[in-house]
Order: structure tokens, then sequence, then C-alpha cells
């Protein structure tokens, strides 16, 4: 696992033992960041349940102005802090270890707005549709931003008042949907 493009190129992460976590792959990552490019720079990132923090580096690599990472394991929060370090991305970064619905709720009740949240729990857990309702009660993506949700090729996809999926892209056993505000105009085009 490596960060694929920016000021971090080529840096090899470390990921958290065992199987609690699964890395998203080089090729998923690259595809993704393809897609959301052009709202990247000096965006406000979001990485719930972040693992190793592979998303959050690699947008913090591409120029997004700054991420904040949320993961509730032990290893997962010292994998992400040494891999924010090793990427000298630091003074751009805050990790929190806590459970993400309690750290979203409190990044709401302290006015934190994110142009891009990137959520990727564990699969097949309803845990997607939880998270989209936790973020969207505390009021915490712009209303221009989006939401990109990674989960199983298998798992039903949410559907939640005020959020609609605009883009569902595919690939072997996942799936990314990309969802964004319904209830103001957004400049986000139908198809990012």
């Amino acid at each position: 696992m490596r960060v694929i493009s920016g000021s971090a190129r080529g840096l090899k992460l470390r990921a958290p033992k065992g199987i609690k976590t699964r890395p998203t792959t080089d090729r998923i990552k690259e595809s993704f960041f393809n897609i959301i490019n052009p709202y990247l720079y000096e965006c406000r990132f979001l990485d719930l349940f972040s693992g190793s923090g592979a998303i959050g580096i690699e947008a913090l690599s591409r120029g997004a102005q700054k991420a904040v990472f949320v993961d509730s394991g032990r290893e997962s929060i010292e994998v992400i802090r040494a891999n924010i370090e090793a990427a000298r991305l630091s003074d751009r970064a805050s990790v929190v270890d806590s459970d993400v619905f309690a750290a979203v709720s409190r990044l709401g009740s302290k006015n934190d707005r994110f142009d891009i949240i990137f959520m990727d729990p564990p699969y097949s857990k309803g845990l997607v549709e939880k998270t989209l309702r936790a973020v969207l009660n505390a009021d915490i993506l712009v209303p221009d931003g989006f939401i990109v949700a990674e989960q199983a090729a298998g798992d039903e996809r949410p559907d939640i008042e005020g959020l609609e999926i605009y883009r569902i892209k595919d690939y072997k056993t996942t799936k990314m949907l990309y969802i964004r505000r319904i209830d103001e105009k957004s400049s986000i085009p139908g198809q990012l």
C-alpha cells in the first residue's frame, strides 16, 4: 500500500495487522481520486473508519487543506499517526481516537464542516446508512460537498431522506456510492 500521487507520492504506508481492517486497493483508490480530483484542492476532508489513514493521506498529498481521521481501533490510531508523520503531513491532519458516531456528533457540535467525507465501514453491518444519518443529523457536510461510501458489492444501497446517490462506481467485490444533499442547491454535476 502506497501513496499514489502528490507531495508524498511513492511513500509506503503501514497497515494495521489482522483482518479487522481492509485497505482500499490501489486500483480503487486511483479511480476514486481521479473522480474527485477537481474538488480536492484546498478542501476539508473527513476520513471515517480510517484504518491505515491511506485515503485521507492521499487527499492531503494531492492538495486537501485539512484532513480529519476517525477510527476507534488502538492499532489503527497508532498506524494512522505513524503514516501521517512519515508523509510529513502532520500540520494539516488531525486524528480522532473515537467511535465514529460520537466523533461525528462532536464535530457537528464544534461546527466543523467538510467538503468531502469518505467512509469505509466494515461491510455488511448496515453502518453506511447509520453513518450517513449521523452525518446528516450533525450537519457536517457543506452544501456543495459530497460523501463517498465504500461498501460490499452485494450490500443494499442506503435510502435516506435529504441525501441522494448520484453516482455508483462498481468494482468486482466493492462499490463506491457518491452521495450529495438534495435539500440545497448543489453545484456538483450529476455525473461526478
